[in-house]
């Protein structure tokens, strides 16, 4: 059995680098990129950890998991507890170490970053979840007394398996309501195969499953049945919907054939597995020269995933600058390790077609940073005289989401902002309807997934005191 080395090693040890398929074999396959830690790895890269009490990477946790102690778990080869010890906070983990952007929260806050690379508490995350599945290993329960009131949770994704997740354990009759065919959300629809396989969602949904959690997909909130329908149903409700309606730049040519939003784009590759078309039936168009207007992770998946399908020049077009891109550095290296240029301080002014309205070209202009707007990043500001274009034939948008009224329309009295986002209180997630709650994207536009599983645990918290101090959205029907 390994065991904890001195401190003054501990912090000569550089970090572990994670092993990764070779960028030239990658991009002609869907098959995810980082293959993960071997045994070796993961107690070498454990072993570097200094138990700090208190511990800073806690703090920056949304999940709330006890890292330093799995990580001594791991020390101690002792996998299995210490994957039984994340799901003591973090139900998903088996997706967390792999699409989580560690690097801005809990290993942000670790103490090496004042010295050196912080502990990779993700790959380790990833390490222990992996073997668990490998092992089936399960998670033993206490007997919790059943509870007769019954919660209601819209929306599958990483939110609302959460809350369901964390509700089932404590007790409660919940369902799922997932609009699509199939469960995940964004985690299914979104992300590609290569970041996260479609085998890892299925079976952290299964676990969930495991715990008594109903799921009904096909079933759209706000059209199936709204949500005034479902409170005279369900004692209490959360809404997890997400954020899936694109948005574009408005500017002349998006209406041309071939302009994509990333959210069809990747929905037709990931959820409909147009990639495997035609063992699939659901064709896809393979640009042979795309750009991709963003900078986000989203940006970075519909690039990487049209180089995928055939594409054999692919540029991402973003009008700041790298340091500002709100990618994952991770995400922004492996896209230019697989050939995709940057056109960075650049913006798309116009798409141009030919006669039968089909993608030609797109207009751009270059930029420069002024001073800082009220994102704190410097403003891009137009170079006047330095519009070119650039020849293309697939423009994909991957510029945010927006919220979808659907949803909302069927709510009374649930309040939304400007945007069209439900408007909740940060600590319980509560909305100003007493007996409803909501998370995730659908309250804050896009964002991460470690973000809206923070969400479902505050919101299944605030929804067990709701429903424990006798509140019901059935009684205030009657």
């Amino acid at each position: 059995m390994a065991e904890m080395i001195p401190t003054p090693e501990r912090m000569k040890r550089s970090q572990r680098p994670m092993p990764e398929q070779d960028p030239k074999k990658r991009v002609c396959n869907f098959d995810e990129v980082p293959l993960g830690y071997t045994t070796e790895d993961a107690i070498y890269e454990a072993q570097r950890c200094l138990q700090c009490k208190p511990a800073p990477c806690v703090e920056g946790c949304p999940a709330e998991i006890h890292i330093p102690q799995f990580i001594l778990k791991i020390v101690e080869e002792g996998f299995a507890s210490a994957y039984l010890e994340i799901l003591k906070t973090n139900s998903l983990p088996t997706m967390c170490g792999r699409v989580c952007p560690q690097e801005e929260q809990c290993q942000r806050a670790c103490v090496y970053n004042k010295m050196g690379k912080p502990i990779s508490i993700g790959r380790l995350e990833r390490f222990v979840s992996d073997w668990a599945r490998k092992h089936d290993t399960k998670e033993k329960l206490p007997d919790s007394k059943k509870k007769s009131k019954l919660v209601a949770v819209v929306g599958s994704g990483p939110a609302g398996l959460t809350c369901a997740a964390d509700l089932a354990k404590m007790g409660y009759d919940v369902t799922i309501f997932e609009a699509l065919h199939k469960t995940g959300g964004v985690l299914t629809y979104g992300i590609p195969e290569f970041r996260l396989p479609k085998k890892i969602v299925g079976y952290e949904v299964d676990k969930i499953k495991d715990l008594g959690v109903k799921i009904v997909t096909d079933f759209v909130v706000g059209l199936t049945k709204g949500v005034d329908e479902l409170a005279g149903e369900f004692d209490a409700i959360f809404l997890a919907n997400g954020a899936g309606a694109p948005q574009f730049m408005h500017i002349p040519g998006e209406n041309l054939n071939d302009v994509y939003s990333a959210n069809e784009f990747l929905t037709r590759s990931n959820l409909m597995k147009a990639y495997k078309f035609p063992e699939f039936d659901t064709p896809i168009k393979a640009g042979k020269k795309v750009v991709v207007i963003g900078g986000g992770n989203v940006a970075m998946d519909a690039a990487r995933t049209a180089l995928r399908l055939g594409a054999k020049d692919v540029h991402v077009v973003y009008r700041r600058t790298k340091e500002e891109a709100p990618a994952r550095a991770e995400e922004i290296a492996h896209a230019e390790e697989e050939g995709i240029v940057f056109d960075f301080l650049t913006l798309p002014v116009r798409i141009l077609g030919d006669e039968k309205g089909n993608v030609t070209g797109m207009e751009c202009i270059k930029m420069r940073l002024g001073e800082p707007d009220e994102s704190g990043r410097r403003r891009p500001l137009p170079i006047e005289g330095s519009n070119f274009v650039m020849q293309v034939d697939m423009v994909i948008c991957a510029i945010g989401t927006a919220a979808n009224p659907i949803v909302a329309r069927s709510a009374t009295s649930v309040q939304t902002n400007k945007r069209g986002y439900f408007i909740v209180d940060e600590k319980t997630r509560a909305t100003s309807r007493e007996g409803i709650f909501a998370g995730g994207d659908i309250t804050r536009g896009s964002a991460t997934v470690i973000s809206a599983i923070g969400d479902g645990k505050k919101a299944a918290r605030a929804i067990d005191r709701y429903l424990s101090s006798g509140g019901s959205l059935r009684k205030s029907k009657k």
